[in-house]
């Protein structure tokens, strides 16, 4: 009899604390919504104004930009050499572009304070340490929590513009049709940032990092996964806004010379698998869309520029030091 009472002691205390911590979590349910909201409004104190202009002197970020030279590539996919293709990406084709250049890593929270620095915009809401600045060891994680219009403003700004849906994929698979930059492959953690759960980050010591910092790296990680043509992490880390309307049919009707989009829409494309997404959609066909004005801490950026034939800034990337 006793140790009937100790047992249902011990199941209504296992009852209990389960209930309480449910309780405990539904609570946080709107905690975290509010902390990765897009109504958050951080703002400068004297003294972070006068510490982030002193960044955006002195820190270096990581720069590259590329050519890739005008000619054919095969863009889409191919159902019988990939079973996981969407509808969206289909049909496979060819298409001409002509030439452009190309940055070689997204756009970082460093490139993107002088920006805010030139323009006089407010922190972004991620930036909540020393005054409206983010920690040291986040200034070359890709800048996140950008809507369209800024992505294609910071690009105008550089003196560049967002990548086309089709440069983006040239430059990201290169012109051989392969499935993935490196090749081939499934992507795995060796090579692409992408799996993870959201709750870690730069900052261990705040809860409140850890229901809203995602786990983001450098830029210039996975040196084993770059594009033939030299771009890092294009899948994985972030996903990247372009400059297209989205149109889950367009490839059925776009031409195969130049495509720039439908001229109208409602969603604004966006390509390469993010830090959150699973195996079957990090493949770098992969298409989708959403609401330009979205702010998410899984979208990022970078930008593109013309090239007029002559002029080329930038030489055609030859693999990483050491290979």
């Amino acid at each position: 009899m006793k140790k009937q009472r100790v047992g249902r002691f011990r199941k209504g205390l296992r009852v209990t604390q389960a209930l309480v911590i449910g309780a405990a979590l539904f609570a946080l349910i709107p905690v975290a919504r509010a902390l990765d909201t897009q109504d958050i409004i951080v703002e400068w104190t004297p003294e972070g104004k006068a510490l982030a202009e002193q960044r955006a002197a002195t820190m270096k970020p990581k720069e590259g930009t590329v050519l890739v030279p005008a000619g054919e590539f095969i863009m889409g996919s191919d159902k019988k050499t990939d079973r996981l293709a969407y509808r969206s990406e289909l049909p496979q084709r060819r298409v001409y572009l002509d030439a452009y250049e190309i940055d070689q890593y997204e756009v970082t929270n460093l490139h993107y304070l002088k920006y805010i620095l030139a323009t006089g915009k407010l922190p972004q809401l991620d930036w909540r340490y020393d005054g409206g600045n983010f920690q040291e060891s986040m200034a070359n994680h890709p800048i996140m929590h950008v809507s369209w219009y800024d992505a294609d403003s910071y690009c105008r700004w550089a003196g560049k513009r967002l990548p086309t849906e089709a440069e983006w994929e040239k430059a990201a698979r290169g012109d051989d049709g392969r499935l993935n930059p490196w090749g081939n492959q499934s992507a795995g953690l060796s090579r692409a940032n992408f799996g993870r759960t959201g709750l870690s980050g730069p900052v261990r010591d705040r809860p409140e990092r850890l229901l809203m910092y995602p786990p983001l790296i450098s830029v210039d990680k996975y040196d084993n996964a770059v594009s033939p043509y030299g771009l890092f992490q294009t899948m994985g880390n972030v996903a990247e806004w372009v400059s297209d309307w989205y149109d889950l049919d367009y490839y059925k009707s776009a031409p195969d010379r130049n495509p720039k989009g439908p001229e109208t829409g409602s969603q604004k494309a966006f390509r390469g698998g993010g830090w959150m997404d699973s195996t079957t959609t990090m493949r770098v066909a992969m298409r989708n869309g959403t609401d330009p004005n979205t702010k998410i801490n899984w979208m990022g950026f970078r930008c593109a520029r013309d090239v007029k034939e002559g002029t080329a800034s930038t030489v055609s990337y030859t693999g990483p030091t050491g290979q």
